[in-house]
């Protein structure tokens, strides 16, 4: 019996924090405190560090893998008399490193707090009832371990397909069977060198936030961030399995028994390339009183896979499926919320679902590829160009004009990000192409020519001061084109694009054209990565 509970705590999973007792009579002695850090005996701290530095040391070994190969074979040590020893060194090391694992699961042994942990998580496993996994809640140890709490299994879903979630691909060019077979022989050198690039340095380099090492480098703070969440906002952390098999760690802050309004409201989350839900743009909505659900990419934090387009839709269909079916919210009570990147899997999100009730986007651009060119070299533009095209295809433009209810655009107008040029051309901004684009879709006779140049030298304001002197130049009055969307609404009622605008005189297009910009976007005076306060989150503007 000793022997088989020691290979249970053996294999078992990396305990960091306990954010209540399970009993009411443990907490004697800590009161004051909603939560501790999990206390580790000695020789299970000592051990525990010691792999550690072990795991560390081989992410840093597989990330340099390329460099140090070509070093060693330049320096003549891949050869078999010198891979003999190294063999030999490693497989002591190896050996060590077991014993160092079997001395932890000693330590882990010896712990009363952990022996209690790994009886409720295996009382879990084996009963998934509300009881146990609210025992289990009282903990935070390693993801992989946490029981499903909810599958794509579980609903029926007509969106999917054998490769998941439906998206928007580019239109293939028409060409004849034997210039299309020409065609691929001669490109298939360009697939060949965009495959290898976007699944080595490219996806890492799009979303960072998925690196390992990084990850390594924020544990500390994405552990407070974690605890935050649920010891103070009573947070439901979820796994949820989407369709390609991914685990997607979710975070549910739930506000509906509370007083006001903004409670019976989920705000979804969409991070950004580097931001966990922990400590990302969740907190923004929290201090509104909304209901929050949060999420992590795939490969980030507890999350698994690999943040390819494709993944990413698939892991917001399971989050929105999750909200609906097991959350219990309506369509018409979400609104999705995204910053920077997390503007694709957003505007995935509303195009799939239009009966979301709006769309909010913070420092988002309308597509990759001019971001991506501004960091490549010239040289490499086509083969940029077919790597993005191909496999990482961030059409968020494309994607929001599908969508037909309120949006509100987030501009930051000292963006060092998703800027062209740099954060001193306000014009550069790749969020003024998606505001202009998601005007010219909905409204193509107030977006002429004349209304785009009306907008474009609006959106050339720096500060408020600006933006209100382009805005009465153009002698805006609000009430004539509210008055005037209102009556097109009323008296035809159809969605998008609307004709408004097409017998109107030119000074009454342009006045239409910047009244709508400035109720589809609004400037934040900051940086990119500075938190959006709520002050500036605001419902989005509807007719």
């Amino acid at each position: 019996m000793a022997g088989w509970t020691w290979l249970r705590c053996l294999f078992g999973p990396h305990l960091q924090r306990i954010h209540r007792s399970p009993h009411q009579s443990r907490t004697e002695g800590r009161t004051g405190r909603r939560g501790w850090t999990y206390p580790p005996n000695s020789l299970e701290k000592h051990t525990d560090s010691i792999l550690g530095w072990a795991s560390a040391l081989w992410s840093l070994s597989y990330y340099s893998s390329p460099i140090l190969l070509c070093y060693l074979y330049r320096k003549g040590y891949i050869c078999s008399s010198k891979l003999v020893p190294v063999s030999q060194y490693v497989g002591t090391l190896l050996v060590c490193l077991l014993g160092v694992a079997c001395l932890r699961g000693w330590g882990r042994w010896r712990n009363s707090e952990y022996v209690q942990f790994l009886s409720i998580l295996e009382e879990t496993m084996k009963n998934h009832t509300p009881s146990n996994k609210k025992l289990l809640r009282c903990f935070d140890f390693d993801f992989s371990h946490w029981p499903a709490d909810f599958s794509w299994t579980e609903v029926s879903n007509p969106k999917l397909s054998k490769a998941g979630v439906s998206l928007l691909k580019p239109e293939p060019r028409l060409r004849g069977a034997a210039d299309s077979l020409l065609n691929s022989v001669r490109t298939l050198p360009c697939h060949v060198v965009s495959f290898l690039i976007v699944h080595s340095f490219g996806r890492r380099m799009l979303y960072p936030g998925s690196v390992g090492l990084l990850q390594k480098a924020m544990r500390p703070m994405l552990q407070q961030g974690q605890a935050r969440l649920i010891e103070e906002f009573e947070g439901q952390r979820n796994k949820l399995v989407a369709c390609d098999g991914n685990e997607i760690d979710t975070m549910f802050v739930d506000r509906r028994s509370e007083r006001g309004r903004n409670g019976q409201t989920l705000v979804i989350c969409c991070e950004g390339n580097a931001g966990f839900y922990e400590v990302g743009c969740m907190n923004t909505p929290l201090e509104g009183g909304f209901s929050v659900l949060g999420w992590n990419h795939p490969g980030f934090a507890g999350s698994t896979g690999v943040p390819f387009p494709q993944n990413e839709a698939n892991a917001m269909d399971v989050v929105i499926q999750f909200a609906i079916h097991k959350l219990g919210f309506q369509l018409s009570d979400i609104v999705v919320y995204a910053w920077s990147i997390g503007g694709y899997t957003a505007s995935w999100a509303v195009m799939s679902y239009p009966e979301i009730q709006a769309l909010v986007l913070d420092a988002s651009f309308d597509d990759l590829l001019p971001l991506a060119l501004k960091v490549m070299p010239d040289s490499w533009r086509p083969l940029v160009q077919h790597t993005v095209r191909q496999y990482i295809n961030l059409n968020n433009a494309e994607q929001l004009c599908k969508y037909h209810g309120p949006v509100l655009l987030i501009r930051r107008t000292k963006d060092e990000i998703i800027t062209t040029t740099g954060p001193e051309d306000i014009m550069s901004n790749r969020g003024n192409d998606l505001l202009l684009k998601l005007l010219q879709f909905r409204y193509p006779k107030v977006m002429t020519d004349d209304g785009v140049r009306a907008v474009r030298q609006w959106l050339g304001a720096s500060n408020p001061f600006e933006e209100a002197s382009v805005y009465s130049s153009f002698q805006v009055d609000d009430d004539w084109c509210l008055s005037v969307l209102q009556s097109y609404q009323t008296d035809r009622d159809v969605s998008f694009p609307w004709t408004v605008g097409e017998d109107m005189t030119l000074e009454g297009r342009r006045q239409l054209a910047l009244f709508l910009a400035r109720k589809y976007m609004r400037n934040f005076d900051t940086t990119h990565c500075t938190p959006l306060p709520f002050s500036e989150f605001q419902t989005p503007w509807r007719l």
